[in-house]
């Protein structure tokens, strides 16, 4: 039989690790350490599709540095970020839809219902859009507890 100090110790562990996981893992996936992989996330919204944001042209916002190309882009994400973040955090949303985190791709990328989701890769996006709203759903429940799961 365990000692009491070990078999409490234990469960304190078992209780806080989830916790100290969550904090190691970002809100926003940054690939190449920049939110949306540096790319503009404002950029998205515009018929011409998106372009990688500018040093000069940057913020932090939930923990990561977010670039954009212009000045004015800028000016539009800091009023309204959450109308320009990826959803999930930029995490690949077909990964989402299945409780897991995958890094996405910046060129991999959809607009639906206004919001901006990315996905790891081409060949993902393809298998994502055949049932982009189940694939939504079922994305919706995992985000953001995907975050803390130990």
């Amino acid at each position: 039989m365990l000692p009491r100090r070990v078999f409490l110790a234990g469960m304190f562990c078992s209780i806080i690790t989830p916790m100290v996981r969550a904090k190691t893992l970002p809100m926003f996936f940054a690939g190449n350490g920049y939110a949306v992989s540096g790319y503009d996330a404002v950029s998205y919204f515009r018929t011409s599709g998106p372009v990688i944001g500018q040093k000069r042209f940057s913020l932090m916002w939930k923990g990561a540095e977010w670039r954009f190309d212009s000045l004015v882009n800028l000016d539009r994400f800091e009023r309204n970020p959450r109308a320009f973040a990826p959803q999930y955090g930029g995490y690949c949303a077909y990964a989402m839809a299945k409780g897991e985190l995958l890094s996405s791709d910046p060129k991999a990328w959809k607009i639906i219902d206004g919001r901006l989701y990315l996905t790891h890769s081409a060949k993902v996006e393809k298998v994502w859009a055949k049932n982009v709203g189940r694939y939504i759903r079922q994305a919706d429940q995992h985000w953001p507890a995907v975050l803390y799961q130990g």
